[in-house]
């Protein structure tokens, strides 16, 4: 699997790299600005870009702007963005066009190899890896007072927030600990409400549900 490794400070780019190739990864290509990762991304075709949000020479969005410029030029490419702050913009512009794997990683609770391993796998696969604090600040977005979010139960709640996630409804039933038919029933009643086509796509359902419940705010 080919990465495209987008980090300005060397340290943690370094150790990023050794840590992927420790995996198994082949990483195409290890950056640290803007103009670095957009060569990069338009040459390499990489499966998987894994992107720090703040690059040279702005050190504000450049990272992420040029992730989301890769994705318009090919579609679905698969992007996993790290961050020091939720920045509830970039998660919404990531999740906009709902297409090909998406994830966004708050870099101080990613507290282990594996875990981080394990979500760039799941974002090249196509699937998604949202730090669950990303998915509190969306969902807040939406008071409880307001439609069609005010609708859902607290327990439908808790299983939109896990499904945001990117979890599928066997791991939601065994992360609350109910059956999944339950889930299934939970996750029926969510769709409904929130006026959202079902589907069995697990990622396609959580992009759906994020787009839906962040859009025109």
């Amino acid at each position: 699997m080919r990465v495209v490794l987008a980090e300005d400070l060397f340290l943690l780019r370094d150790g990023l790299v050794r840590m992927l190739e420790a995996y198994g990864f082949e990483i195409a290509a290890a950056v640290e600005s803007g103009p670095e990762l957009t060569r990069a991304l338009a040459e390499l075709n990489p499966d998987v870009a894994v992107v720090d949000v703040r690059l040279p020479p702005t050190h504000t969005d450049e990272g992420l702007q040029c992730a989301l410029q890769a994705r318009r030029e090919q579609p679905g490419l698969p992007v996993l963005v790290l961050s020091q702050h939720v920045e509830q913009l970039y998660a919404r512009e990531l999740l906009a066009d709902g297409s090909g794997g998406v994830g966004y990683l708050l870099k101080d609770r990613v507290f282990d190899a594996d875990q981080f391993v394990e979500a760039v796998r799941r974002v090249a696969a196509g699937g998604t890896a949202m730090d669950p604090q990303v998915i509190q600040q969306l969902l807040s977005r939406r008071s409880a007072d307001d439609r069609p979010l005010g609708n859902l139960t607290p327990r439908e709640l808790e299983v939109l927030e896990l499904m945001a996630q990117g979890r599928s409804n066997a791991a939601i039933a065994a992360q609350l600990v109910v059956t999944e038919r339950a889930i299934a029933k939970h996750t029926s009643n969510i769709f409904t409400k929130l006026g959202l086509e079902v589907s069995d796509d697990d990622n396609r359902r959580v992009l759906a549900v994020l787009a839906h419940l962040d859009r025109d705010r």
